[in-house]
C-alpha cells in the first residue's frame, strides 16, 4: 500500500522551482498562483537567495508550490493515504480533494504572511536530538517552552523565548544535543495565536469538500473524512504542536509499505528510515526523480495486505 507525503518548513531551497517550470504547464500555473497571491512565485523559486526564501511568508507559499507540481507530475499512482508536516497540510489536502490547488494557494500564502506577523525577534525554536522522550518532555516545558513538534525517531522541536532555549541548550536532557533552528518564531505554539485568528477569518471563504482519500492529521495521527474538519484542523495547527510521530505511526498501522515524499523531498524520508525502517520510501527532489517514482508507486500500490 502507498501513501504520499508533503514536507513543511525547512525544506526549502534557493532554486527549488527552476527545473519544476520547464516541466510543460507548470509555469502557466505557477504564474496563475502568483497573480493569485500577490508573489512572485516563478521569480523567488528560480533566484532567490536562501536568506530570502528563510522568510517564512515566502518559504511556505514555495514548499507548497513544489509539493503539488510534483505530485501533479506524479499522475495517477494508486496511493492509499496522504498526510503533510505542518504547512504540507495543505498540500495534502489540496491532494485528497478537499479544496483546489488555487485555494490551497491562496490559503498558504495567508498563513505565511499571517505567522510572519505574529513572529517575534525574542522567540525561536531548537531541535533536540535524542535522550528519553519523557526526559526531552520534563526539560522543556521546565525551561517554560513547548514542545512544537514531535517529528519521531528521537526529533522533538522545542519553541518559545528564546531565554528559555538557551537555558535548554546550556542544559540539555540526558543523551540529548540541542540545536539552533534558523527560523524567525515559536511556530506551533500559543505565540502563533494572532496567526490563526487572522486564518480563521480568511479561511471563512474557502469551500471544501470531504477527502477523497484517506488523510491524516498532525494533530493527533488520526484519520480525518470530514472536509470541514480538516481546514479547522489546518488552522488550529498554526497554534498548537506537530504530531508527526503519530501520522507516521498511523501509516505503519495502515499497513502501509511504501511512501512517496514530495518536493521538495527528503526531511521526511529519512524520519521514516529511522522509525519505521520496514517502510519502504522515495524522496522527490527535482522532476528528473518522477519516472523512478511512478515505478517505485506501482510496486506498493500493488501490494495488497491479507
Amino acid at each position: 500500500m502507498l501513501a504520499i507525503v508533503a514536507p513543511g518548513q525547512g525544506s526549502q531551497s534557493p532554486g527549488m522551482l527552476t527545473e519544476w517550470l520547464e516541466r510543460p504547464g507548470s509555469r502557466q500555473k505557477i504564474e496563475q498562483w502568483s497573480t493569485e497571491s500577490a508573489l512572485d512565485l516563478a521569480t523567488l523559486g528560480s533566484s532567490a537567495t536562501a536568506e530570502e526564501i528563510k522568510n517564512t511568508a515566502i518559504a511556505q507559499p514555495l514548499i507548497v508550490a513544489a509539493g503539488l507540481l510534483s505530485a501533479a507530475a506524479l499522475g495517477e499512482i494508486g496511493m492509499s493515504a496522504v498526510a503533510g508536516h505542518s504547512v504540507g497540510e495543505i498540500t495534502a489536502a489540496a491532494i485528497s480533494g478537499v479544496f483546489t490547488e488555487s485555494d490551497a494557494m491562496k490559503l498558504v500564502c495567508e498563513r505565511g504572511r499571517a505567522m510572519a506577523s505574529a513572529a517575534s525577534a525574542d522567540t525561536g525554536m531548537s531541535a533536540v536530538l535524542g535522550g528519553e522522550r519523557d526526559a526531552v518532555l520534563r526539560a522543556i516545558a521546565a525551561c517554560n517552552l513547548v514542545a512544537a513538534n514531535e517529528n519521531g525517531a528521537g526529533q522533538i522541536v522545542a519553541a518559545g523565548l528564546l531565554s528559555g532555549l538557551a537555558q535548554l541548550s546550556e542544559n540539555p536532557p540526558e543523551g540529548a544535543r540541542v540545536r539552533a533552528l534558523a527560523v524567525a518564531g515559536a511556530f506551533h505554539t500559543p505565540f502563533m495565536a494572532p496567526a490563526r485568528t487572522q486564518i480563521e477569518h480568511f479561511a471563512s471563504g474557502v469551500a471544501v469538500h470531504d477527502p477523497k482519500i484517506t488523510l491524516l492529521s498532525n494533530v493527533d495521527g488520526e484519520v480525518v473524512d470530514d472536509g470541514k474538519q480538516v481546514l479547522a484542523r489546518i488552522i488550529q495547527q498554526i497554534a498548537n504542536p506537530v504530531r508527526w510521530d503519530l501520522c507516521m505511526a498511523t501509516f505503519a498501522k495502515q499497513a502501509i509499505t511504501g511512501v512517496i515524499e514530495l518536493a521538495p523531498g527528503g526531511t521526511l524520508s529519512g524520519l521514516f528510515k529511522r522509525a519505521f525502517p520496514e517502510i519502504e520510501t522515495f524522496a522527490i527532489k527535482t522532476p528528473a526523480d518522477i519516472s523512478a517514482a511512478q515505478e517505485f508507486a506501482k510496486k506498493h500500490a500493488a501490494t495488497v495486505v491479507a
